[in-house]
């Protein structure tokens, strides 16, 4: 009797284990409505978990079309604003996604706010990204001179989103591009204010004895005198960057300025087979603009990375307005110094008439090297992103056929890039060296200054 009493409760407990497991466990029904639900409201994907091989995709096209000089400036400025709006663009459309990070409304000067995203609602923040580059690089390369690249946009962009329909629904899908375009309708909107469509408004210099003019044997051009009253991108990232002047003009031997030139002039006569190819290497024509030629830098160290989204969209908005910014101050500094580029000195006072640099003088004055200051402000924010010691190889020009040129550091690459331009007879030393170290702290400004974590 008592171990059937035993044998009754075993049955018992097991039956009603059995029923509490069944009422506990969703019916198949319930399960796809479940994940329904979810993928329209919360348990949303985030930035971070999506590849940054769309933007990727968008930065080559866009080095496909600079490589074209009928489509930008010749010295890059337009090509490396562009970039920094686009890198804008790209970051407002994905920050979103990412919990920690916040906006750059109401740090970047006169900044919209942006759309917000619906509450609770999933974003296909790829989708997003898409929509807003593809939106910049048709509004800002409207005038390339050949239709094959307005559709190669197309391409791209109808090319990606094909993809994206495949991995999200139809209803997120609509969203996510909604959203991604009306980001970028506001950052183009904002981008028209800034002044960069008087920087060729009428100019005539009128400096001091000694100082740049746009005569011969400098070239009769004028290239971008108010580039420099573009409005900058953060307030205060140009505090405490100025260098001490360059030399106070002179003709005397031995002077500082006459040092100066000499220099330039003594290095041109005993100029080695690499320094020829170094010079060479960053002439930028044919290729890309010389204030341009980081933007295939940059892209070529994401193809080497492949970062997440995220860490792209960051790394594009931090270099792009980075970069950006400095050619700003550069060109503020050369229109208001107007200091003469070396060829007129070696000709003239030197006396060397028939001496020529390597490579011809741009249509602008020398100080600080815009070429240099770029490059420092590249190399702060890319070592800031992957370290002092970072090796890569540059093939930015494999395709004319010049050997690619390899770095332990980007600090490196900057030194080397400054040196070009002395080898190539085209700006002094101290040009060089203190605009690289200008772009260094303005950069280094820039990330200190803009708040991009919450």
């Amino acid at each position: 009797m008592f171990k059937n009493w035993i044998l009754f409760v075993a049955v018992m407990v097991f039956i009603f284990s059995s029923c509490q497991k069944q009422i506990g466990k969703p019916t198949i029904q319930e399960e796809m409505t479940a994940q329904a639900k979810n993928d329209t409201y919360g348990h949303l994907r985030q930035t971070k978990t999506f590849s940054s091989e769309g933007a990727r995709k968008w930065q080559d096209m866009q080095l496909r079309i600079l490589k074209q000089p009928a489509n930008v400036n010749p010295y890059g400025l337009n090509a490396v604003r562009n970039f920094a709006y686009c890198g804008i663009a790209l970051y407002e459309s994905v920050v979103l996604g990412m919990p920690a990070y916040q906006s750059l409304h109401g740090q970047l000067t006169d900044m919209p706010e942006m759309t917000s995203t619906e509450p609770g609602k999933a974003y296909h923040w790829p989708t997003c990204a898409n929509a807003a580059l593809a939106y910049m690089n048709k509004h800002f390369y409207t005038a390339t001179n050949a239709q094959a690249y307005q559709s190669a946009l197309d391409s791209l962009e109808n090319a990606l989103n094909a993809e994206y329909q495949l991995q999200v629904d139809a209803v997120t899908f609509a969203r996510s591009q909604e959203f991604g375009r009306a980001v970028a309708e506001k950052v183009f909107a904002w981008s028209t204010s800034d002044g960069a469509n008087h920087a060729n408004d009428s100019y005539t210099p009128n400096g001091q004895l000694g100082s740049w003019t746009n005569t011969i044997p400098n070239p009769v051009g004028i290239f971008a005198p108010y580039w420099g009253k573009n409005r900058l991108f953060v307030q205060s990232s140009t505090a405490g960057t100025a260098s001490m002047p360059p030399p106070v003009y002179s003709e005397t031997p031995g002077s500082a300025y006459y040092n100066m030139a000499k220099e330039v002039y003594d290095i041109s006569l005993t100029l080695t087979p690499e320094q020829i190819a170094t010079a060479l290497y960053y002439k930028d024509n044919p290729g890309y603009p010389s204030g341009a030629a980081y933007l295939p830098i940059f892209s070529q160290i994401m193809h080497n990375e492949m970062p997440q989204l995220d860490f792209y969209a960051l790394a594009h908005v931090k270099t792009g307005i980075s970069i950006a910014e400095a050619q700003i101050d550069c060109f503020k500094q050369k229109y208001t110094l107007l200091q003469d580029r070396p060829i007129r000195y070696i000709k003239n006072v030197l006396g060397h008439i028939n001496w020529e640099p390597l490579i011809g003088t741009p249509p602008f004055p020398d100080f600080p090297s815009g070429h240099s200051q770029t490059g420092g402000a590249f190399s702060a924010v890319m070592t800031s992103l992957f370290g002092d010691n970072y090796s890569f190889t540059l093939h930015t020009y494999d395709y004319l056929g010049m050997a690619p040129r390899t770095y332990s550091s980007f600090d490196e690459m900057a030194v080397d890039i400054g040196k070009a331009r002395v080898y190539a007879g085209i700006h002094y030393t101290y040009s060089c060296t203190e605009g690289r170290h200008q772009g260094e702290k303005i950069a280094q400004n820039i990330l200190n200054i803009l708040k991009f974590e919450k």
